[in-house]
């Protein structure tokens, strides 16, 4: 939880939606939903198949904030299906919940840089221009 609201003040503040001083203020998922336990608990259930086909180059973070497959077989275009369903599933949550429909770009975006730090060494990610690069 920690980390959405992170995130979600990272939204507000490169959305421009709050300054340095209303910090404080939080959004965060305000209602746990079954449907947004169920995308947290899918997520983590699928988190090392998922970072299998990340370090084997078959599955890469775009620069969208959802995972994209770069070589198909093995059963990764499931894989990257559901984690995306999931992650649309979150990201919905977090822009209704808290009064940012209007900024889903922003908050996919900022999901998007927070994956791209958190790859690990061989992991394929989409830079902002579109590039493909190994982390």
């Amino acid at each position: 939880m920690k980390k959405i609201l992170i995130l979600l003040v990272a939204v507000s503040l490169a959305s421009g939606m709050i300054g340095t001083n209303a910090l404080a203020q939080n959004y965060d998922i305000k209602e746990m939903t079954p449907a947004i336990k169920q995308a947290l608990d899918n997520r983590r259930a699928r988190f090392n198949e998922l970072q299998k086909y990340k370090q084997t180059g078959a599955i890469g973070e775009d620069n969208h904030g959802y995972v994209a497959v770069l070589s198909a077989g093995g059963g990764a275009s499931a894989v990257a299906s559901d984690e995306n369903r999931d992650r649309r599933v979150i990201y919905t949550a977090i822009a209704e919940q808290n009064n940012l429909s209007h900024a889903m770009g922003t908050i996919e975006g900022v999901f998007a840089e927070v994956q791209r730090q958190k790859a690990q060494p061989g992991e394929y990610i989409q830079q902002d221009n579109g590039q493909w690069a190994v982390k």
